[in-house]
């Protein structure tokens, strides 16, 4: 496919224009001179009240920036009621006065907002007769720290359509969605690493490209939805400065694609993909069109086959050694185990790491997602929806929906030099536990020390108790010896491992010192003594046990290698 769709996206009908590039100029400008970050916001509003805009809440808001507002820029007041009127008009949805944008935005100015797309008149005309304008989409601040990724950090403006919580009634269908708890999971679940071509498949408004543009040579964004890839676009072009793009080249770094899953990259390889897909399980009705699905969310297959099939279907998009992620919900069936349907979905021409972080049942499931398009605002259109999604559960004997974070790989090719002594990874684990964030750091370096393990020879190597790990003991007031000894940690996934006596007495040991296979000897001749061979004891076995339960810590960051001497 072209890139043809990169250059028709600016003139997307109802979506942002890009093709304007002296208004998306100004516009930057301003947004940045009157303040308009995470930091500007946050200082405006206050603590309490931007705590509750991050949850949607936005009358805290609407009240704290009603007395900064009472200095009208229009009457040439402070930069502080420039901001509380560009936070009124895009955060808070409150239309504005067209000559009270023209002070607050003075390079783009009111009609500039309206020729881009950003704003629309409201009819009729306030009690003074003045204009008033409302946001047509959301335009927000967005952007991380320096170091997330290696590199530097980013304060961007990001657009999409404006969420349910901002306007009236059900959500279009085409609705383009914005920064959600979604998108930002699977920025912080992503493993960075350089690499030359990254594909964002499904890219709503950009945010995964966004941050791929920091470690990857070249993004690839596709998805099924032209007025998402307008926006896309429109938020590439805000932001040329900050993503280090030239917008008169902009191809040179972003191809944008048009179509459904995989098909726009069809015969193509790439080293890293990332989806956010829409990965929410519908009912299906018959003769249903595509034009009555929420894109955003509803990929159009029946129970969970969207993820199964991109589960199955991204290995033949990774060049060797490379990885791809994504969030994803999966059914589990009555009497069966949360991991049965995803294991299943997985074959020997990948790598894959599953972890569920949270199962709810039928009921609840629909309740979120009607709640998320405000079909819950008709009470008829409501009790049909979710008794269609109660119906469609029961017809597969669906007893609960997991939703997760998946990691793949494909395996690199031997010799290649893409990952020597690669592991085979095929891990299901549930965490429902609070984990630190980000955790794509530890992920990869999970995926990193698995990958040692597979290289080197355990036995021989030295190691070290990592510096967040934590033991517990605990006893029964009087008793000799614990019943209990945790090992904890205190970063990453924060795991919690049980220890049998002789793992403790091993990890005690390990200071770097002795290798692996002298502590086990030791700890063998300790136990096993002049017994060894006789009344049951098993040396061999014990050491064998215990050498793959000192695996298991250090795949999981427990034990680390010692640096080598010198």
């Amino acid at each position: 496919m072209t890139d043809s769709t990169l250059f028709l996206a600016g003139n997307t009908p109802d979506a942002p224009r890009s093709d304007l590039p002296g208004l998306l100029t100004a516009l930057a400008a301003d947004l940045r001179r009157v303040g308009y970050t995470l930091d500007g916001v946050a200082a405006l509003l206050g603590e309490s009240a931007y705590r509750s805009l991050n949850r949607d809440q936005l009358i805290p808001a609407l009240l704290a920036t009603e007395n900064a507002t009472n200095g009208d820029p229009a009457n040439g007041d402070t930069t502080t009621a420039a901001l509380a009127a560009v936070v009124r008009l895009w955060l808070l949805a409150e239309p504005q006065k067209r000559d009270t944008l023209d002070a607050a935005l003075p390079g783009i100015r009111a009609n500039g907002l309206v020729e881009l797309g950003l704003v629309e008149p409201v009819p009729g005309a306030d009690e003074s007769g003045q204009d008033l304008l409302q946001a047509k989409a959301d335009l927000r601040p967005y952007g991380w720290d320096s170091n997330e990724d290696g590199s530097g950090g980013a304060e961007l403006w990001v657009a999409s359509d404006l969420a349910a919580h901002q306007q009236a009634g059900v959500l279009r269908h085409d609705h383009v969605l914005g920064i959600g708890q979604a998108s930002t999971t699977l920025v912080q679940t992503t493993v960075r690493r350089h690499v030359a071509r990254a594909l964002d498949l499904g890219t709503g408004c950009g945010i995964q490209s966004f941050h791929l543009l920091h470690h990857a040579e070249h993004v690839t964004a596709t998805d099924i939805s032209a007025r998402a890839l307008a926006f896309t676009r429109f938020n590439l072009l805000l932001n040329a400065r900050a993503l280090h793009l030239d917008p008169e080249r902009l191809e040179d770094r972003v191809s944008l694609r048009l179509g459904s899953l995989l098909e726009p990259v069809a015969g193509e390889e790439f080293e890293l993909v990332v989806s956010n897909p829409p990965f929410v399980i519908t009912p299906r009705t018959l003769g249903e069109h595509a034009s009555g699905q929420f894109t955003y969310r509803d990929g159009g297959l029946p129970g969970d086959e969207i993820v199964s099939s991109l589960v199955a279907a991204l290995p033949g998009v990774l060049a060797p050694g490379g990885t791809a992620q994504l969030l994803g919900n999966w059914e589990i069936p009555a009497g069966t185990e949360w991991h049965e349907r995803p294991r299943s979905w997985t074959g020997p021409d990948a790598d894959a790491w599953f972890i569920q972080r949270e199962q709810v049942g039928p009921e609840q499931y629909a309740e979120t997602w009607l709640q998320d398009a405000s079909e819950s605002r008709d009470r008829k259109h409501y009790r049909d929806a979710y008794a269609a999604y109660l119906a469609d559960f029961a017809s597969r004997k669906v007893a609960g929906i997991g939703f997760g974070m998946i990691w793949l790989r494909r395996p690199p090719v031997a010799g290649s030099g893409a990952g020597p002594g690669a592991a085979s990874i095929s891990r299901f684990e549930e965490i429902t536990y609070p984990i630190e964030q980000p955790i794509g750091p530890h992920l990869g370096a999970a995926v990193e020390r698995s990958d040692w393990l597979a290289a080197n020879s355990l036995a021989d190597a030295h190691l070290l108790v990592a510096e967040d790990v934590t033991e517990e003991r605990h006893q029964r007031p009087g008793a000799e010896h614990p019943g209990v000894i945790l090992l904890r940690q205190g970063a990453g996934l924060r795991r919690t491992n049980l220890l049998s006596t002789e793992l403790a007495g091993f990890v005690s040991a390990c200071d770097g010192d002795l290798s692996v296979g002298q502590i086990i000897g030791a700890l063998a001749a300790l136990l096993g003594g002049s017994l060894a061979g006789e009344d049951g004891f098993d040396g061999d076995a014990f050491r064998s046990g215990l050498l793959g339960d000192v695996a298991n810590l250090v795949r999981d960051g427990f034990l680390v290698p010692a640096e080598p001497a010198g």
